[in-house]
């Protein structure tokens, strides 16, 4: 019941870190002028984004596991010792557990500029949105930062 506790509690704590999704604009986006480019798709194919690893799943993992292990011994010294091994286990789970919950699903899309004919490629998280080779697109670049949107009609 505890081990499903401590993964539970890290699979919280991590599912909330990031994303790359377009439909998700970053607070510090807003209200800011952004570049918007016509451009045309050329071709489009899936990816996945390798998940992170900021330590943070690890740091939560090994003092769950610490804090489990160490109220699993019997005695101080074995309390100790399980405790050191269930923060061990919990920081290698965190780690795998943090990247694993931070992996997308992703799309390369390779477009053209309409005014320069230059290409380009992105890659951005799937989105509600799905594109198409020769579909009319726009690149909204905004504090560095690019997605690919439809062109309005």
């Amino acid at each position: 019941m505890m081990k499903k506790l401590i993964s539970l509690a890290c699979i919280l704590v991590l599912v909330g870190c990031a994303s790359s999704s377009p439909d998700v604009i970053q607070r510090n986006d807003t209200q800011r002028l952004s570049l918007v480019e016509d451009a045309v798709v050329l071709s489009v194919r899936s990816v996945t984004v390798e998940g992170s690893q900021s330590g943070a799943g690890a740091t939560t993992g090994g003092v769950l596991g610490g804090l489990a292990g160490y109220g699993a011994g019997s005695g101080q010294r074995e309390g100790q010792i399980i405790g050191i091994l269930g923060a061990v286990a919990g920081a290698v789970a965190g780690n795998v557990i943090e990247r694993t919950g931070t992996r997308e699903d992703a799309f390369e899309i390779l477009i053209q500029l309409k005014k320069t004919g230059d290409r380009r490629a992105i890659v951005q998280g799937k989105g509600s949105e799905i594109f198409a080779p020769g579909e009319p697109v726009i690149l909204v670049t905004t504090g560095g930062k690019v997605r690919v949107a439809k062109a309005p009609k």
